[in-house]
């Protein structure tokens, strides 16, 4: 029989093995400089912490920042050292995927007795096997060897996970409600590498539920998963940009309305926002609530990770050569949060790629500083500059919808156009009648599955666990791109073409 001091000493070595083994792999073959694409973007922003493009990544870069002093000044191992943070944010993935098997190993075993050496030895083989797995999987070895944000993402996401895990553990002892909190703040931290950590919050509500409620029903099950969408659109769509927006706010009401200096408006808002976390922790302790003052603790920790964006805000006023956006005060910075440089796509409601402009309604103003009239002016009305689509040519989950010529090319390409609707409209442009296609809603629904979910996210899927036939993106041909066993007949293009 293992005890759990043997269990926990045979975890830990062969888990520092496996990272061990990732971190030579990785060390090994990484990148000598800057990869294509955004990398050498983000490594010259870490190296002089300059702001790069929205919505940034201010935790990577700080941390990258320190990896590169170990280039003791010379320039051309910057990149170097840079990607070498990645490979070991990697190598540490590793470790907590590799943690966290063994322990959802250990509770299946547990399930039918106490733990045997065999026991021990399946639960440790496991772990080996699933972590260095994914190790050596294509894309995430590729993340791991180079200076983009992917690879610190998956460290936090893998941590993340692994926490609540130990919160499972010990979920029935005093004081386990300190993993929750660490989770959250975990997470605020995570915000500023990349937004791929919030994926895990359905995960960690899941495990809270399953373990907090001895009776599991359906009626449980859906409350649970609407929850977990709704904290997770809540932090995405709430936390991140509400925080920054009622600080624009008050900022432009403070100067322009009662006339304030710049930024005090934010340092009001900043005040009074930690006067109510204040007041809330020490009411919720005083009156006894013990889960709305975790609530509170993780809106407060989530808050603190989150504050590395203010490091945009001080190098921007800094003017560093590369200021994108320039989001040096609240009412900047909220516009480069926002990525409104990006423009909008449709989500579950919009028009086809094919879609008439009717009319054109404002958009939301753009401010700037005006030193000499100590306000916020508006540089940019933004009048007419939001497309307003003929309601005909709208449809529920819009996939087919943007008017970029390759785009347009692609969608053609993988839909059948004789199924196309001929609509006959009086153009607002030119006030001509026209005939104008619309895609059925089961071509666009035949594309998601096709397209979004079968190429391009099936496919991706089996490159890191089966095989890819070459380098070459493709675009559904049977010698690019495809996944490949190695096994003669075995290939995707080979089956579909049986």
């Amino acid at each position: 029989m293992i005890n759990t001091s043997n269990y926990q000493r045979f975890n830990n070595i062969v888990g520092w093995l496996v990272f061990a083994i990732a971190s030579f792999v990785y060390l090994s073959t990484m990148e000598p400089t800057a990869s294509f694409w955004d990398c050498g973007e983000y490594i010259s922003c870490a190296y002089k912490l300059e702001v790069g493009h929205p919505p940034g990544a201010p935790l990577f870069l700080l941390i990258g920042r320190f990896f590169s002093l170990f280039a003791f000044g010379d320039t051309s191992k910057v990149g170097m050292m840079i990607n070498a943070m990645s490979a070991l944010c990697s190598s540490f993935t590793i470790l907590f995927l590799f943690w966290s098997i063994t322990a959802l190993g250990r509770k299946i075993m547990e399930k039918s007795g106490e733990l045997t050496s065999g026991k021990l030895f399946a639960i440790l083989g496991a772990g080996a096997v699933g972590g260095l797995a994914y190790t050596f999987s294509d894309s995430f070895w590729f993340s791991a060897v180079e200076g983009e944000v992917y690879a610190m993402s998956s460290f936090f996401t893998a941590i993340t996970f692994w926490a609540i895990l130990k919160w499972e553990r010990e979920a029935d002892q005093p004081h386990a409600d300190r993993w929750i909190i660490l989770i959250a703040y975990l997470i605020g931290l995570a915000i500023g590498v990349h937004l791929l950590n919030l994926l895990v919050i359905p995960a960690v509500v899941f495990i809270y539920y399953f373990k907090k409620y001895d009776k599991i029903t359906r009626k449980g099950i859906i409350i649970t998963g609407l929850l977990s969408v709704v904290i997770l659109g809540g932090i995405q769509g709430g936390v991140i940009p509400l925080i920054v927006k009622l600080a624009a706010k008050i900022e432009i009401f403070a100067v322009n309305t009662i006339g304030l200096p710049f930024n005090s408006g934010t340092i009001i808002y900043a005040l009074l926002l930690v006067g109510g976390i204040v007041f809330g922790l020490r009411y919720t302790t005083k009156m006894v609530k013990p889960i709305l003052n975790t609530v509170i603790l993780c809106f407060t920790v989530i808050l603190i990770g989150y504050s590395s964006f203010i490091i945009l805000v001080i190098r921007s006023q800094a003017n560093t050569p590369m200021d994108e956006n320039n989001p040096e005060n609240a009412v900047n910075l909220l516009s480069y949060l926002n990525r409104e440089q990006y423009g909008t796509w449709p989500i579950l409601h919009g028009q086809y790629f094919t879609a008439p402009v009717i009319k054109y309604d404002d958009g939301n103003p753009v401010y700037s500083q005006d030193e000499k009239t100590g306000k916020y002016v508006i540089s940019d009305d933004r009048k007419g500059s939001v497309p307003v689509y003929d309601p005909r040519f709208t449809t529920l989950f819009p996939r087919l919808w943007s008017n970029q010529s390759n785009h347009v090319a692609g969608y053609r390409n993988w839909t059948n156009t004789r199924n196309y609707q001929r609509i006959t409209i009086n153009n607002p442009q030119t006030g001509e009648t026209e005939t104008v296609e619309k895609p059925t809603f089961g071509e666009n629904v035949k594309f998601f599955f096709q397209y979004q979910l079968g190429w391009m996210y099936s496919r991706y899927f089996a490159w890191n666990f089966i095989g890819r036939q070459n380098e070459i993106q493709g675009h559904g041909s049977p010698n690019e791109g495809n996944w490949k066993t190695g096994i003669t007949g075995l290939m995707k293009a080979d089956l579909d073409h049986k």
